[in-house]
């Protein structure tokens, strides 16, 4: 800088090694109005550092820690005139929407987007890396079969320093459970997802009035766990519009370590069932699914997934309500590459005889 402008002598500043200097940005409270344009209310919208101010990493890592990981060896920080310096940080800025980077990449002209495709692709690519290496983890318990029943715990937990998922509201994870016979044949299964970005089974993808609750114990396909924060408006109706809502009829969004659900404060606050689950907290959820085996022979394959899909079925869909350019545009970009909205984050398997 100084010696491109002669004016300008760079000094060092510490507040951007601070996870304060991310929330600057990151902290969105969303004002709700009414009819007549007054505010009716507010909406706790992103606060993932509130949520990580709450967990164990904040005395332990920053959110630039994770999200600019240093660079292994000593590198320049400028093309010109830059001696090499210790450690420097990636400025990649690593998070979790690699569907909107592909959607960008796929609609790059149309949208006027200054990144190359290439670019926007290996981003894509990163950020899936990512999840899938350093976002959470998933075990199975020793499962039993006893009178024509299988009996298995799922054990997610979060890895991260903040919930997950967590800032904007539309994004989501959800567990798929697949028991498979002898043969192969499909004996159970709970949280598929559809090619058009929807989960069979869950009620908010069938139905925008409802949403489907935490859950302890699934006993039929047609109960997910979906992780996810569902927005109420004040007559307490579900709803995806960010000027209506007042507040969360769910949040069950997995925690990260030391965060206590009993001391939270009301904008990072558990919501629902979850809240007095003592299965839900921040070492973990476990779910225990308790399947109906009929007929069918063992052994038996059990596989569990943790899934995630950034802009979640029915936060697009509810656009094709208004009649106008923009969400017309982004709900025909969604369509077409709504086979790609969601991926696997991690897995485990485990054999019952």
């Amino acid at each position: 800088m100084h010696s491109s402008t002669g004016a300008f002598l760079p000094q060092r500043g510490d507040q951007i090694r601070s996870a304060q200097l991310c929330a600057s940005c990151h902290t969105l409270i969303t004002k709700a109005l009414g009819a007549n344009g007054e505010e009716i209310g507010s909406l706790p919208e992103q606060v993932p550092y509130q949520e990580w101010l709450h967990s164990a990493y904040r005395d332990e890592r920053t959110c630039q820690s994770c999200h600019m990981p240093p660079v292994s060896d000593s590198a320049p920080i400028a093309r010109v005139l830059a001696a090499p310096r210790p450690a420097p940080a990636h400025h990649e800025f690593v998070a979790a929407n690699f569907f909107m980077q592909r959607v960008l990449g796929k609609y790059h002209d149309e949208l006027g987007v200054s990144a190359e495709v290439s670019e926007l692709e290996s981003a894509a690519v990163r950020t899936e890396q990512y999840l899938q290496s350093q976002a959470a983890r998933i075990s199975l318990s020793e499962p039993v079969v006893t009178d024509g029943r299988l009996r298995v715990k799922v054990t997610v937990q979060n890895l991260g320093g903040h919930k997950l998922p967590t800032a904007f509201p539309s994004r989501r994870a959800w567990l798929h459970l697949l028991v498979t016979d002898r043969s192969g044949q499909t004996v159970f299964e709970s949280g598929a997802l559809r090619e058009n970005g929807s989960i069979v089974g869950n009620d908010n993808d069938d139905d925008a009035s409802r949403f489907e609750p935490h859950y302890r114990v699934i006993r039929s396909p047609d109960e997910v766990q979906i992780y996810e924060s569902i927005l109420g408006d004040t007559s307490g109706h579900v709803t995806t519009g960010l000027l209506s809502a007042v507040g969360y009829l769910k949040d069950n969004r997995l925690l990260p370590r030391g965060f206590d659900k009993q001391t939270a404060t009301s904008e990072i606050a558990v919501h629902g069932d979850a809240l007095d689950d003592p299965g839900f907290t921040d070492a973990g959820d476990e779910v225990v699914y308790l399947i109906d085996l009929r007929s069918a022979s063992g052994p038996y394959q059990v596989s569990a997934e943790l899934w995630y899909e950034p802009v979640g079925f029915r936060w697009a869909n509810n656009l094709k309500r208004y009649d106008a350019q923009e969400p017309r545009q982004f709900v025909e970009e969604y369509d077409a590459m709504a086979k790609g909205a969601a991926a696997q984050i991690v897995s485990a398997q485990v054999v019952a005889r």
